[in-house]
């Protein structure tokens, strides 16, 4: 079933969903949030499928969050909660095999879902970055945790505090990807080894998804429940409304003062 902002393929067991805002090089509204959540939960009530597989619509994994919509609200009449939060929550909770082609630049929310992800592969050209401190916000998602599970503290410091692009080669250094392919293989590189995956009987493949999340699951929580109250008090800070105007005016942010 094919979304707004969210395209899905199945064949031979695997989910292919395909970010699908191209235009604002796959930046994530609420109607895309919504959209890969319900994509999601489609996959895993299927028992046909077997592994999902995250990528982006030509042009660009995922820009991050959409400010040009940050501060504006869609209107709701049905109660439900919308957007980042209950797409983090499904993507956290995901007990079925899920990779990511992350097949150009995954910056903000484009990187810190990765980190949810079971096996990442890059396109060579592929490009992440977190640039939460140079938009006066904090990490999101869980990042403040996983990312230092990741690759250590350190290393986890120095991404957040300078905002630096890490190249595909890094990546894989890192642990933060697998393997980097060449940018025309990388798909079908990915849905290789997702069809390998899909071979694996079902019940084993979830239960061991799911003991791989017990794992983490308190300390997730946890500091997601930390990372909220300092996004709140983040979002709308002289800071952050400097960061949004400057990039509204295609201009660099002037933090002098703040």
């Amino acid at each position: 079933m094919n979304r707004a902002t969210v395209l899905s393929e199945h064949r031979d067991g695997v989910a292919l969903l395909t970010l699908n805002r191209p235009d604002k090089r796959n930046a994530f509204n609420d109607q895309q949030y919504d959209d890969l959540r319900d994509a999601l939960a489609d996959a895993r009530a299927d028992d046909t499928i077997r592994v999902s597989v995250i990528t982006g619509a030509p042009g660009a994994f995922s820009a991050g969050q959409d400010l040009s919509e940050m501060g504006t609200a869609r209107a709701y009449d049905d109660g439900k909660p919308h957007g980042f939060g209950p797409f983090v929550d499904r993507l956290s909770t995901f007990d079925e095999p899920l990779l990511a082609a992350v097949n150009g630049v995954g910056v903000g929310i484009g990187f810190t879902m990765l980190l949810h992800c079971d096996i990442v592969y890059m396109a060579q050209s592929a490009r992440l970055r977190a640039p939460f401190v140079s938009l006066g916000v904090v990490p999101e998602a869980g990042s403040s945790f996983l990312l230092q599970a990741i690759v250590g503290p350190q290393v986890a410091a120095e991404l957040l505090y300078t905002n630096a692009w890490i190249d595909a080669e890094r990546a894989v250094a890192l642990g933060l990807a697998a393997a980097a392919f060449p940018d025309n293989e990388l798909l079908d590189r990915t849905l290789e080894q997702a069809s390998e995956i899909a071979r694996q009987p079902l019940s084993a493949l979830r239960r061991t998804k799911q003991v791989l999340l017990d794992c983490r699951a308190e300390a997730l929580v946890a500091a997601r429940k930390r990372e909220e109250p300092a996004m709140a008090l983040s979002v709308g800070s002289p800071a952050n409304v400097e960061a949004i105007r400057a990039f509204r005016e295609k201009r660099s942010p002037d933090f002098t003062g703040l």
